[in-house]
């Protein structure tokens, strides 16, 4: 198949339920989103009265087709969290964007202290590079530092005050491995050059294309779309809003099985 087509085929894959939200966040990305007065998330009219139809409380600019691009694999290396966590912020970043640092360095670590280290949070990494040559290398190298267990201390030492303005060169590249504490910094060299390096990034970029994200960063909680470094409270209360939806749909489960003790019938209460 032509790699166009291939192209083609991937994005169409994310499916017509995403066409909404596309347009969301492609406004998102081109306008200054700022909070809701009443709820304090990013929305926009667009997003108005919309709501998942899975039996959870009905949530503003939230839109099932994006939760389902939650991966959840237990084994993700650039992932942060349980893979069951009732919550799954996607995070669509590039390692030379200046809001991604802020983002990364201010806002994140309150989050996984707050709701990761908890059970409530997972993050899920997408490497969005759209800076350039820079970008494409840095991202490869996340990818690759992973493959050795150091994503997370790499994100840290990429988006640490100052490190970007060095740039990703190869040799800003192997400094930036050895203090993330990469074991085999030769490998990594060779993994962040690899076909496979390129091939993942190129995904998780048509990923984001195809939601219509244009800048950095963008993110998705439970099918919430975000973009932007918003303040602490906006990613705060899409995540507690969430949790609510997820333990409301959990407990509508449990009371219509039977197994569960609940539901009518045979099965129900005697």
């Amino acid at each position: 198949m032509p790699r166009n087509d291939s192209k083609k085929s991937r994005n169409l894959a994310i499916g017509a339920g995403v066409a909404v939200a596309a347009l969301l966040l492609g406004v998102a990305s081109y306008t200054a989103t700022k909070p809701d007065g009443s709820s304090g998330t990013a929305v926009t009219e667009e997003a108005q009265g919309a709501g998942p139809s899975d039996g959870r409380e009905a949530q503003a600019g939230v839109y099932p087709e994006l939760e389902k691009l939650a991966r959840r694999d237990a084994n993700d290396p650039l992932a942060l969290g349980d893979a069951d966590a009732p919550v799954v912020m996607v995070e669509y970043a590039d390692f030379k964007c200046g809001f991604c640092g802020k983002f990364a360095r201010d806002t994140e670590p309150g989050l996984v202290e707050k709701y990761v280290e908890k059970g409530t949070l997972r993050i899920e990494w997408r490497n969005f590079p759209i800076f350039g040559e820079d970008s494409e290398r840095a991202a490869r190298g996340a990818w690759a530092a992973g493959r050795q267990g150091r994503f997370k201390q790499f994100h840290k030492a990429a988006y640490a005050e100052g490190s970007k303005e060095k740039g990703f060169g190869e040799d800003r590249l192997k400094e930036l491995a050895d203090e993330a504490g990469v074991k085999d910094v030769g490998r990594f060299v060779k993994d962040a050059d690899s076909a496979a390096a390129k091939a993942a990034v190129d995904k998780d970029r048509e990923e984001a294309y195809g939601l219509g994200a244009t800048s950095t960063p963008s993110f998705l909680v439970n099918g919430r779309p975000i973009s932007g470094a918003q303040p602490d409270q906006v990613f705060e209360q899409a995540i507690e809003a969430a949790a609510k939806s997820a333990k409301s749909a959990k407990s509508d489960k449990n009371s219509d099985d039977p197994a569960q003790g609940g539901g009518a019938g045979e099965g129900g209460s005697r």
